[in-house]
C-alpha cells in the first residue's frame, strides 16, 4: 500500500454529509494501484494557479554548481506539472561564497566580479544562472527571483553624522558600479527615522529616501528592471516584509510586473494587511502552522477545520506549503499534509529537499496531477475528527479527499458532488471504484495512516 499525503483546506465548516459512524474495516490486498496517473490535461480544467517548485534548500553545497543542478532538473519538473521555480537570491553577498543570498551586498553582481572573497556566488556564475533561466523558460516554467530588499551587508565603516557614530554603511565601491550607496541610505536618514523593524544588526535600507526608491525600481536600469529585462526573471519572492511597508512591493512590483508573493509572518489579518497595501499573494504562514498543529504537534486533523487560513478567507492571493528553508515545523506525516495543500484552494509551493530526498516522488507527482486535473471551485468539510478529515471541492469534476492518521483502515458515508456515477481513488491508494447513488452518496475509503482523492472516472 503506497503512503501518500493528502492536501485539503477549507472554506467551510460543514459537519453533515457523514451518515456512518467511523468503521473500521478489514480488506486484503485490494486497496493498492501500482501505475501512477499519467500527467496529461484529460479531465476538465482544475487548478490554474500552478504549482510552484522552491529550487533550493538551506545550506546547499558550495563550489558554484547549483545554478547547473537546477538546470538538469527543470525539464523533468515541467514534465510532471510544476509551473514556476524559485530561486535563491542571487546576488554576491557579505559571505561571498559561503551566502545562502540573504545578506545581499552587490546587487548587480551575479557571479561575475571578484569581491567580497570570491568571484562566483556559492550558486554559481552569471552565465551559469542565465543558461538556468534559459533551461526554465524553455521547458515552459516561469522563474521568481527571491529579492532581499529589507537590509544590505558588507558595507565598510564611515562616520555617520545622523546617528554620531561609525556605522558599516558605506557601500562605495562596489565592483558593478551600481546603487552605491551610503549612511543616508539607511535608518536613520533625514528621511525617515525607522521604519517596521530592523533585521539583525544588518544596516536597515530607507526607502523613503529618493535614491533607494530609484535604485530598486524607479529608474531604467533599477533592480527591479535589470532583473525583469537583463536576467530574465518572471516573478518575484520578497524578503522578510515584516521589516518594511508592503507598499514597496507593490512600486517594485508595478515597475517590472510579475506573480509575486510576500514572506510575512502573522495572522490572517495581518496578512490580509500585507496583501492590501502590496496587491500581490503572500504565503500562508497560518496555513502551515495548522499543519504542523494537525500532523505533528496535536495529532488532531480537527484543526484543519477549525483553524483561520489564508486559502480559506483569500485563496486567490494564498501561496500554500509544508516546508521551506527556514520553516520546516511539519515533522511527521509530512506527505499527508501535502495531500492537503494539493487538493484546495490556494497556489501550492513544494519544497526541494521534500521532493527530490525525503518524500515518495511518485506520490507527491501523483498529487500534483490531481492538483492540476481536479482541484476546482470551492471547499465543504464533510467531517473531521482527531484521525479523520473529509472535504469535497465543488468545481468540475472536483473531488472528495479522505485523510486518514489512524492505525486502522477506515471508511465513511458522504455525499459527494456525483448522482449515480462509478467513483475511483485517482490517489492510487485504494484499488475498488465505488458508485454514487441517485443521492450523490458514497461510501469511501482511506488505508492506515495515508489518503484517497476520489473523483469520477
Amino acid at each position: 500500500m503506497k503512503t501518500i499525503l493528502l492536501r485539503m483546506l477549507i472554506l467551510g465548516l460543514i459537519w453533515t454529509g457523514c451518515t456512518k459512524e467511523k468503521d473500521v474495516i478489514n480488506t486484503t490486498g485490494d486497496q493498492q494501484i501500482t501505475e501512477d496517473q499519467p500527467i496529461s490535461a484529460n479531465l476538465k480544467a482544475g487548478n490554474t494557479s500552478g504549482v510552484i517548485m522552491q529550487a533550493f534548500y538551506w545550506n546547499v553545497p558550495m563550489g558554484g554548481t547549483w545554478w547547473g543542478t537546477i538546470q538538469g532538473k527543470v525539464s523533468s519538473w515541467a514534465g510532471i506539472g510544476i509551473t514556476a521555480i524559485w530561486l535563491p537570491p542571487s546576488c554576491k553577498c557579505a559571505s561571498g561564497p559561503y551566502s545562502c543570498g540573504y545578506d545581499p551586498f552587490d546587487y548587480y553582481d551575479f557571479g561575475d566580479y571578484n569581491q567580497m572573497g570570491t568571484t562566483e556566488t556559492r550558486y554559481g556564475s552569471k552565465s551559469e544562472l542565465l543558461s538556468c533561466i534559459s533551461a526554465a523558460h524553455s521547458a515552459g516554467l516561469k522563474v521568481y527571483a527571491d529579492i532581499v530588499m529589507n537590509h544590505r551587508a558588507g558595507g565598510t565603516s564611515q562616520y555617520n553624522p545622523n546617528t554620531g557614530t561609525y556605522t558599516n554603511t558605506n557601500f562605495n565601491p562596489l565592483a558593478s558600479g551600481m546603487f552605491l550607496s551610503g549612511y543616508n541610505d539607511f535608518h536613520p536618514s533625514t528621511y525617515e527615522t525607522s521604519d517596521a523593524g530592523t533585521f539583525s544588526n544588518y544596516p536597515d535600507i530607507c526607502h523613503k529616501n529618493p535614491w533607494v526608491a530609484a535604485n530598486l525600481w524607479g529608474n531604467s536600469n533599477s533592480v527591479a528592471k535589470y532583473y525583469k529585462g537583463t536576467m530574465g526573471y518572471d516573478g518575484w519572492r520578497f524578503d522578510w516584509v515584516n521589516g518594511y511597508s508592503p507598499a514597496y512591493v507593490k512600486s517594485f512590483v508595478s515597475s517590472a510586473s510579475g506573480f509575486a508573493v510576500t514572506e510575512y509572518w502573522g495572522s490572517v489579518s495581518q496578512i490580509q494587511s500585507c496583501i492590501n497595501s502590496s496587491g500581490v499573494s503572500s504565503f500562508d504562514f497560518p496555513c502551515m502552522y495548522a499543519l504542523q498543529a494537525a500532523f505533528t504537534t496535536n495529532n488532531n486533523l480537527a484543526l484543519l477545520s477549525s483553524t483561520a487560513m489564508l486559502c480559506k478567507s483569500n485563496p486567490s492571493k494564498a501561496v500554500t506549503f509544508v516546508t521551506n528553508h527556514d520553516a520546516n515545523y511539519v515533522t511527521t506525516n509530512k506527505l499527508l499534509a501535502y495531500a492537503f495543500i494539493l487538493t484546495h484552494e490556494g497556489t501550492p509551493c513544494i519544497f526541494y529537499t521534500d521532493y527530490e530526498s525525503e518524500l515518495n516522488k511518485s506520490a507527491l507527482n501523483t498529487l500534483i496531477w490531481i492538483n492540476k486535473a481536479l482541484v476546482s471551485g470551492t471547499t465543504t468539510v464533510l467531517y473531521a475528527d482527531n484521525d479523520e478529515y473529509i472535504a469535497k471541492m465543488s468545481g468540475s469534476p472536483g473531488l472528495v479527499v479522505y485523510i486518514n492518521t489512524s492505525g486502522s483502515n477506515l471508511s465513511r458515508s458522504v455525499t459527494t458532488n456525483w448522482t449515480s456515477k462509478t467513483i475511483h481513488d485517482f490517489a492510487n491508494n485504494w484499488g475498488t471504484n465505488y458508485s454514487t447513488n441517485s443521492s450523490g452518496v458514497a461510501t469511501i475509503y482511506a488505508p492506515a495512516k495515508s489518503y484517497t482523492v476520489w473523483s469520477t472516472q
